[in-house]
């Protein structure tokens, strides 16, 4: 029996019964603890455990799950977007379905209304309202609708739900003193001259009878609020016991309302103390949110993945893929061998020639460090993300070729043809360097960006990039990568953004750094390096396309 919830005056509770399974398990426990990342982390895992089981009861309780938590976590868009994921594992006919129906819509409109889609918001309750079984999840949806009224100054749509509500439930309920607290509040916001101050005291005399704290906060706020322009003194009171009570919730944004209130409030000296709490947690809320979306994102696509098929056929899929692998490795070992042996023999047969072309190039010769260097790092990032291989050899190895290599030049570099698809070419570079911690972002690498770019120039732009992604990969350690491509005035953009570690402001242009600058000079172009962010790094070149 688990007992299914989120925050009590937003989200109704039910105990359910659920098969259990042991990440489903582990993520109950993690949730009752507070510990939300790991929570979802294993309700997603159990979630794929009841898909292969073809239970979707236990499927939905794990989505829903996980949809309350993002919401809550401020996961907005991703609470909404599972909560969506789970609507086809729903069927209205099914009496054991209903209850997480309701309470799946209730969450997509609540998302909605952090995310100030009223519209939607109202939708969504409304139906969440149309499969609600009981009147204590009705009065719930019913009040949440109300609050969407309240953000649209629809004032008496919102009395009129809270008036419903009064006269529905029983008084010294918890159902009856939230209405009571929200219709007082909305009659006086309505009406400034309204003295909302008896109900909100009888509110909060049934909350405090039952050891209602979400109850209790929410009347000390509104009391704030009302005596803020009657009575200071009352006012800063009552502010002051909104964050007793918010801290024994543990509840941040209730923290941060009542200290934003202290800081309007109370005295100079006063405020000032209540303004770097505030500001401090603000800063650590922000933060600690931006980590969970950021954290629920990987593990949604991480972890998404639909096991329908028994062990036999997963066994022949895993046998088929493993053939398809062996086989294009082995392609490309042939390829591979084929290019060394051609390129040495034209290199042979044209080292004459080459010769003469070394003079007229001597003082425009690039290191190995911009071209092979750049390669075998970007090789070793593959190898580092490819399974089936042994990677401390193969890096040892592969290292020390690139330790050698460092401090080699040569005159002439050797180009590889352009594939007619630049724009895949392009992608593949780029893709190679995404790794489970680093992500890479590419926008408007189309084939008709580069349809009027010759050989050449793709040439050196292909290097450029090459370099700016191993420079990122080395000493950058930045998770997300953005790199925009654009085509404006006859002129090609390349906007590149990271959230690494930066660059000093006094840049010295070394080695990677120097043959990038000459390689965008040699085809017309210029590169800009921002370095006065605050962290990060953002880059732009420019040139030419005729």
């Amino acid at each position: 029996m688990i007992i299914l919830s989120g925050c009590s005056k937003e989200q109704p509770k039910k105990e359910i019964k659920v098969q259990k399974n042991i990440n489903q398990t582990k993520a109950y426990n993690y949730s009752i603890s507070g510990k939300t990342d790991s929570a979802f982390k294993y309700y997603s895992l159990a979630k794929d455990e009841f898909l292969i089981q073809k239970d979707s009861i236990g499927v939905i309780y794990c989505l829903l799950s996980m949809a309350i938590i993002s919401t809550g976590q401020g996961d907005y868009f991703g609470g909404q977007e599972i909560s969506l994921a789970g609507l086809p594992y729903l069927n209205e006919k099914n009496k054991d379905h209903l209850w997480y129906i309701h309470s799946n819509y209730n969450n997509i409109g609540l998302a909605n209304y952090r995310l100030k889609n009223y519209s939607e918001a109202i939708r969504f309750y409304n139906q969440a309202l149309k499969f609600a079984t009981i009147d204590t999840d009705r009065f719930i949806y019913l009040n949440n609708k109300a609050k969407v009224y309240e953000e649209l100054k629809n004032f008496d749509a919102a009395i009129n739900i809270y008036a419903r509500i009064v006269r529905s439930v029983p008084k010294e309920t918890i159902n009856y003193a939230r209405a009571l607290a929200n219709l007082a509040a909305a009659k006086w916001l309505q009406n400034p001259d309204y003295n909302a101050e008896p109900e909100l005291l009888s509110a909060l005399a049934i909350n405090d009878k039952l050891g209602e704290k979400f109850g209790q906060n929410f009347c000390y706020a509104r009391l704030a609020d009302f005596y803020s322009k009657r009575n200071n003194t009352i006012a800063v009171d009552y502010a002051k016991k909104m964050l007793v009570v918010a801290k024994e919730l543990s509840s941040p944004d209730d923290q941060l309302e009542a200290l934003y209130k202290l800081v309007k409030l109370s005295s100079p000296k006063a405020t000032k103390q209540y303004f770097v709490q505030y500001e401090k947690l603000s800063d650590s809320l922000q933060s600690a949110r931006a980590r969970a979306k950021n954290q629920f994102a990987l593990i949604r696509y991480d972890t998404l993945k639909l096991q329908k098929d028994n062990t036999e056929k997963k066994y022949q899929i895993a046998r088929r893929e493993a053939l398809i692998v062996i086989s294009l490795i082995a392609i490309i070992a042939l390829t591979g061998i084929f290019i060394i042996w051609y390129r040495k023999r034209k290199q042979k047969i044209e080292l004459e020639t080459q010769n003469a072309i070394r003079e007229s190039r001597l003082k425009t010769s690039k290191k190995v460090h911009d071209v092979v260097a750049n390669g075998l790092y970007r090789v070793m990032t593959e190898i580092e993300n490819t399974e089936g291989l042994d990677r401390e050899e193969m890096l040892d190895r592969l290292d020390q070729m690139y330790q050698k290599s460092r401090d080699i030049s040569y005159e002439v570099e050797e180009t590889k043809p352009i594939v007619h698809n630049f724009s895949l070419q392009i992608t593949a570079l780029l893709q190679a360097f995404t790794t489970p911690t680093t992500k890479v972002i590419i926008k408007g690498n189309t084939n008709e960006l580069w349809t009027r770019l010759n050989d050449p120039a793709k040439h050196e732009i292909e290097h450029v990039l090459q370099e700016l992604m191993v420079n990122m990969k080395k000493h950058s350690h930045a998770t997300a990568v953005e790199l925009l491509f654009e085509q404006k005035n006859k002129r090609i953009y390349i906007s590149y953004i990271d959230n690494g570690v930066g660059m000093p402001e006094q840049v010295q242009y070394k080695n990677g750094l120097r043959n990038t600058g000459n390689r965008i000079e040699h085809i017309g172009g210029e590169i800009n390096f921002d370095t006065k962010l605050e962290k990060g790094l953002k880059i732009l070149i420019v040139f030419p396309v005729v």
